[in-house]
């Protein structure tokens, strides 16, 4: 039986319009209904422009969803290190696992908007490497030592947490996109990984390779890691009939695209689309790109797609977007929930098994059924008998 599991991106994207009061409470209950039904992760990211990702602090946000919910794993997707000393994200991280019973799966990144390392005055040059050099100071401090350190950025001095995780071994993730990067300091730490440029085409042509950047550095680094770690981000927007899906999804999508994938993230290579229709056909039905705006079944025939491309991995983990409506984007992840996660997961195996043979064996099953019509032939026969003597006792009688 595989074991994929599945679970939720939210950066967020969020078209600006909404209060934003009333936004954070929906995505706190859109968390607490991936609970509900039974999915694994959830992810949050840190971004500070564009007013459409407005989480500042993935770890605030995930506090307030660990007392909604009971189960389902805490992802920081991702804290952007370079931004942060990491003696405070390690303390942090820590404060959060208490607060969440051990549920905390730390995931990094180098940080994804250059209007954000813009806004603090980074050089972009700077940033995967401050990421690699905090990923290696967290590790230090979780494991209880204490040390001193100088960098041109930060300064340790005789530190050490007062208070471990309350997981003995919290898992690592470092998010990947087009580049080696992220792969490269999979294999390097012996992290997990979330594959987030899949999502486009280049990303989805890459992924074949990128699994091989991250064996090569855990080759390098005599490090060991495991495709069960790995993680890669899908979009999808699920209804009953691929007419239904792309009704609901097309207008968000479109603005989606054209506001902010387009406009504010890559205005000089981003599409814009003229149709509602054609950012659909353009996004799920081009033959590129691992996004998905049909039924059920179109959704376990691309997971089966990515596992095959890939060569396999352990989650797959659905961008949480506003392309429908807040009441159908929520069905959407029900039907995942309830038809996709037990399909990929060969959960109705044994249940198919189950009827074939019932089906196929018809000649087995003949003699119970002889049995009955004996047994009901038998009380028949007794009940005859029964009335015969007593209408023979009442003749007596009289």
């Amino acid at each position: 039986m595989t074991n994929m599991r599945f679970g939720a991106f939210l950066a967020p994207h969020h078209p600006i319009g909404e209060n934003p009061m009333l936004q954070l409470q929906s995505d706190l209950s859109f968390v607490q209904h991936l609970d509900n039904l039974g999915f694994d992760e959830f992810w949050c990211g840190e971004h500070h422009s564009t007013g459409w990702e407005v989480i500042a602090s993935p770890e605030l946000f995930l506090a307030a969803a660990a007392e909604r919910t009971q189960r389902i794993k805490l992802g920081t997707g991702v804290i952007s290190l370079p931004y942060h000393h990491p003696f405070m994200v390690a303390q942090r991280l820590v404060q959060l696992d208490y607060q969440s019973r051990g549920r905390v799966i730390f995931g990094s990144g180098p940080g994804a908007l250059p209007s954000d390392a813009h806004t603090l005055g980074l050089d972009p040059m700077h940033l995967r490497s401050r990421q690699d050099e905090s990923i290696g100071i967290i590790k230090r401090l979780f494991s209880g030592e204490r040390f001193s350190y100088e960098s041109e950025w930060f300064k340790l001095r005789d530190a050490k947490l007062q208070l471990r995780p309350l997981q003995k071994d919290m898992e690592f993730v470092v998010a990947s996109t087009f580049t080696p990067s992220g792969m490269t300091l999979s294999g390097k730490y012996e992290t997990g990984v979330i594959s987030i440029g899949g999502m486009a085409s280049q990303g989805l042509k890459s992924l074949a390779r990128q699994w091989e950047f991250a064996e090569e550095s855990a080759y390098k680094h005599r490090t060991r890691i495991s495709r069960e770690n790995w993680r890669v981000l899908m979009s999808w927007h699920i209804a009953e009939t691929r007419d239904q899906a792309r009704e609901e999804a097309k207008d968000g999508l479109l603005i989606h695209n054209n506001e902010y994938t387009t406009r504010a993230l890559r205005p000089d290579d981003g599409q814009i689309f003229k149709t509602a229709d054609e950012a659909v056909d353009a996004t799920a039905f081009s033959g590129v790109g691992n996004a998905v705006i049909g039924t059920p079944d179109d959704l376990i025939k691309k997971i089966q797609e990515m596992i095959d491309v890939t060569g396999g991995f352990g989650a797959v983990i659905g961008f949480a977007h506003d392309w429908a409506n807040r009441e159908n984007t929520k069905k959407s992840w029900d039907l995942v929930a309830r038809y996709v996660v037990p399909e990929i997961n060969s959960m109705l195996v044994d249940y198919r098994d189950s009827i074939e043979f019932v089906v196929n064996n018809r000649e087995t099953w003949a003699r119970a059924t002889d049995a009955r019509l004996n047994n009901v032939a038998q009380h028949e026969s007794a009940a005859k008998v029964m009335e015969t003597e007593g209408l023979e006792g009442e003749k007596s009688n009289s």
